[in-house]
């Protein structure tokens, strides 16, 4: 990779904490009620059933008090009356970049994202505020009958798909951030992969928040048809602001028979985000889906990327790095659902504290009795900085049956002063050390990263370590 190559593959890290002036033509206003919907619905131009499922899951949001047995009581500082709901300039999603909006531009640009669909992505979404301002698949994926589109317009053109699956994989009720979800969304992939196409490089989308008091709810849903195979790569930013920003995302995976869907994210969010976000695939016979999330920055996150293993032989996997500096909890984890014989499910999580930062591994394996020949592997390893730094480990494994094969592992360490004393010899500085040792204690998973976005998650933690020590 040339220096130029990882200055633009790092550029997302330095430059993630600016905004642009708001000059936005649609603005449901403040506030969570009926009206929002429908002025989201009329906007879009959706059909009577997409704004009926929108009110039902309403209800379900006001009914469902918020929860309590997962990670914080800082969720009770999200005021959702205080939050606006749908931003958006008012922009179809344009197939080149010179007819994005001049600002909107600049902001990816910024970002990197134009300069990385050019080197090494097959297409790209970039998604402003409540909106795509930019989606382009290369033209040869689309003669193979691919379908890479944001959620609006899979929801339009491909409904005989679309509406299939659709609140599928995860139920408007599944929880209380989901069923939010299912009442506002806005933006978002939809991607279909035809039987037996294998996608060679990357499909990409970028969220990125720019407004204040706002909340960004995009809606994934990707569909791989038999024996075809894609990676979807997602980052994720925001600017700083003293007020609270919600991030409430739904993402819905279907691996048909023998397909594989790998599933990367890296996000930084700003230390304002409340990421309340919920990802769930199914894997059918023979079937892998492969989750690997990079969590730093936020507030607050809570994901647990989950896989339900629904037919013989099918593989889940969640590869999970996270990363919690001064007043910030990373509660992550991952959900196996194990639904048929011979399913095989792998865990991988490490977790680093910085300063006062606060991690969570929450994890749920499940393996009912009447199956055979399942097996699990489980691995959580956190790394303390400092002396307040705070790690919780929270695996729930349920077996049962005497047919299968589970395993779980778990450790907690400290940076070592003598490493670090070592280190600091040899020329390098204290902060310099402490980003040493952390990249060497997630290098094996950062391997699993494509170069580009390994290169990015070495720098974000570069810049994590810088005045985190002393």
């Amino acid at each position: 990779m040339s220096d130029q190559a990882t200055l633009d593959a790092v550029n997302i890290a330095d430059t993630g904490d600016f905004s642009y002036p708001e000059d936005y033509k649609h603005d449901a206003g403040t506030g969570l009620n009926e009206g929002v919907l429908d002025y989201i619905s009329d906007i879009k131009k959706e059909a009577d059933w997409v704004r009926d499922f929108r009110k039902r899951a309403l209800k379900v949001f006001n009914d469902k008090p918020m929860p309590t047995h997962w990670a914080s009581k800082d969720l009770e500082n999200i005021v959702f009356q205080n939050i606006r709901y749908y931003l958006a300039k008012g922009q179809t999603p344009t197939r080149s970049w010179d007819e994005v909006p001049d600002d909107v531009k600049e902001t990816f640009e910024r970002l990197g994202i134009p300069e990385k669909e050019r080197k090494f992505l097959a297409g790209v979404e970039a998604q402003f505020d409540s909106e795509a301002a930019y989606s382009n698949v290369k033209e040869e994926l689309t003669k193979e009958g691919v379908v890479f589109v944001n959620s609006t317009e899979g929801l339009r053109e491909h409904p005989e798909i679309f509406r299939k699956w659709f609140g599928k994989v995860i139920p408007t009720g599944d929880n209380k951030f989901s069923a939010l979800n299912s009442a506002v969304f806005s933006g978002g992939s939809f991607i279909y992969v035809p039987p037996g196409v294998k996608v060679k490089h990357p499909l990409q989308a970028y969220f990125r928040i720019n407004a204040e008091n706002f909340g960004q709810f995009e809606r994934t849903l990707i569909i791989v048809d038999e024996g075809a195979e894609v990676t979807y790569m997602e980052g994720c930013t925001a600017p700083k602001f003293e007020t609270a920003t919600l991030h409430s995302a739904v993402v819905e995976l279907v691996a048909m028979k023998d397909a594989k869907i790998q599933y990367i994210t890296v996000q930084n969010w700003s230390n304002n985000v409340f990421n309340l976000v919920t990802k769930r695939g199914i894997a059918h016979e023979n079937a892998e889906i492969r989750w690997i999330d990079c969590n730093i920055g936020s507030r607050l996150t809570m994901k647990y990327p989950g896989v339900i293993m629904k037919g013989r032989k099918a593989r889940g996997e969640v590869i999970s790095i996270a990363l919690a500096n001064d007043g910030q909890h990373q509660d992550t984890g991952a959900k196996m659902i194990h639904a048929a014989d011979e399913t095989t499910s792998n865990v991988i999580a490490k977790s680093i504290s910085v300063g006062t930062g606060r991690s969570t591994y929450r994890g749920q394996v499940h393996i009912p009795k009447h199956l055979k020949g399942c097996k699990n592997n489980t691995e959580c390893d956190a790394l303390l900085i400092n002396t307040n730094s705070r790690t919780d480990t929270y695996p729930a494994i349920t077996v049962k049956g005497n047919q299968h094969a589970t395993q779980h592992e778990a450790s907690v360490s400290q940076v070592s002063e003598d490493q670090i004393f070592y280190m600091k010899q040899r020329g390098l500085n204290e902060a310099e050390a402490m980003s040493l040792s952390v990249n060497g204690f997630i290098n094996d998973l950062a391997r699993e990263f494509p170069m580009e976005y390994s290169v990015e998650l070495k720098r974000l933690i570069d810049l994590q370590m810088e005045g985190s020590v002393g």
